[in-house]
């Protein structure tokens, strides 16, 4: 039922902001009355901006991350090293691993992870694409892709998705890798969590050799 406080238009837009991820309905109401507040040419402007992002942006088909142009900009980008291909779950992962300026390869992203507990099998995500894409370098004046980097979460449904592309990607011949897990940068070794300390301790590096 609709608040007497409230006007339906600002109630209806404090329904749509509180289906935003982690947007309550308390910030959803102060996120609402902000936007009241401006001129109502800068909200005009927001709604366009959201407008477009169904009208303008769109799937690279070689990677599948949002853009606005195909191929998109990390995959038509000649100076990238496009014999690497990092696998995420979600375009937002890509712009983190950019943020840390040390991936200079391509990326591809499966939109989800195989989780069989919520009916998620491997042909709901982008991994029979990833696959084609492998094969199709390997023909004959393409860039032949020599390894996979897995960068899926160290949750139970990334874990699956990183063995079941690892199973699949061996057989193709190409070098498969996975992203470190352990313990966080600047973390007390004695507030880890059981899970993320077996991690740390199994994906351990020797720092020297012995004779």
């Amino acid at each position: 039922m609709a608040s007497k406080a409230l006007p339906p238009a600002l109630e209806r837009l404090i329904a749509d902001l509180s289906m935003l991820p982690g947007i309550g309905e308390k910030t959803a109401t102060r996120l609402a009355l902000s936007i009241l507040r401006w001129p109502e040419s800068r909200a005009r402007e927001l709604g366009e901006a959201i407008t477009q992002l169904h009208s303008r942006i769109k799937l690279c088909t070689t990677c599948f991350t949002f853009s606005e142009d195909d191929p998109c900009a990390i995959c038509g980008d000649p100076r990238r090293d496009h014999t690497i291909i990092c696998v995420v779950e979600d375009p937002g992962d890509i712009i983190a691993i950019e943020k840390s300026g040390i991936f200079r390869g391509t990326y591809h992203v499966l939109h989800g992870a195989i989780s069989p507990m919520d009916g998620i099998g491997p042909e709901d995500v982008k991994a029979k694409e990833l696959i084609r894409r492998i094969e199709e370098s390997k023909r004959a004046g393409g860039t032949e892709v020599k390894e996979v980097i897995i960068a899926t979460s160290s949750t139970a449904p990334g874990e699956a998705t990183a063995s079941y592309l690892s199973d699949i990607i061996e057989k193709s011949g190409v070098k498969v890798s996975r992203i470190a897990c352990g313990i966080p940068v600047g973390m007390d070794i004695k507030y880890a969590d059981p899970h993320t300390l077996k991690q740390a301790i199994s994906q351990r590096i020797a720092l020297c050799e012995s004779s």
